[in-house]
C-alpha cells in the first residue's frame, strides 16, 4: 500500500466501504499509520502481512476489489513468481475475491505490465480493459492517484494500468 495515499483517498471518497491495506514492511506501513492518524477515517484498516498470506486471512469471496499499484516488478526471470500478477498470486486472489470482483493494476513498468497481459490471462482470468497511458485513456475517468504515480506522471511517464476479472465459466 506504499505511503497510503491512495487508500485514503478512496475511503474518504467512499465512507461506505471498508479498505484495508497490506504492506509487507513495517517501515513502510508506519508511514501510512501516521498519515492516517490525523484523519478521521473510520473505514480504513492496515495489515503488516505479505500478500501470500491473503488466502489464510481473508474468507472466499470475502474482498470485492484488489488494487496492485506499483508493485516490485521482479525484473529478473527467476523472480518472476514474486510478481503480483503472477499465476502464482492470481491463484490467492481467485480465493478470496466475489465471484463478480475484480484486480485493478497500475505500473510505470511497461516490461511488467506486458508480463501481466499475459501471466493474467494464462491464470484463467481475462483482462476486460486495459490502456498503456492511462492519464490520456478514458480509464483515467474517477482515476485516484498514487505518491508514485504523481511523480511519474510529472515526470511524463506514461502510466499503464489494467483491470482483470475471472473468465465466464463454460
Amino acid at each position: 500500500m506504499g505511503k497510503g495515499r491512495f487508500i485514503m483517498e478512496l475511503a474518504a471518497l467512499n465512507p461506505d466501504i471498508n479498505y484495508i491495506g497490506i504492506e509487507r514492511y513495517s517501515s513502510v506501513l508506519l508511514r501510512g499509520l501516521q498519515k492516517r492518524a490525523g484523519l478521521d477515517l473510520s473505514n480504513i484498516y492496515f495489515m503488516c502481512v505479505d500478500a501470500r498470506e491473503m488466502a489464510d486471512i481473508f474468507a472466499q469471496g470475502e474482498v470485492e476489489r484488489i488494487y496492485l499499484n506499483f508493485s516490485d516488478p521482479w525484473p529478473k526471470d527467476r523472480h518472476a513468481k514474486r510478481r503480483l500478477t503472477s499465476e502464482a498470486f492470481m491463484a490467492i486472489y481467485d480465493k478470496i475475491l466475489s465471484p463478480e470482483g475484480t484486480v485493478e493494476f497500475k505500473t510505470d513498468n511497461r516490461e511488467l505490465f506486458e508480463y501481466s497481459l499475459e501471466s493474467i490471462p494464462s491464470a484463467g482470468w481475462e483482462i476486460s480493459e486495459h490502456t498503456f497511458d492511462l492519464h490520456n485513456s478514458p480509464m483515467v475517468q474517477g482515476n485516484v492517484m498514487t505518491e508514485y504515480e504523481m511523480k511519474f506522471a510529472a515526470e511524463g511517464k506514461p502510466i499503464c494500468k489494467l483491470i482483470a476479472k475471472r473468465r465466464p465459466k463454460a
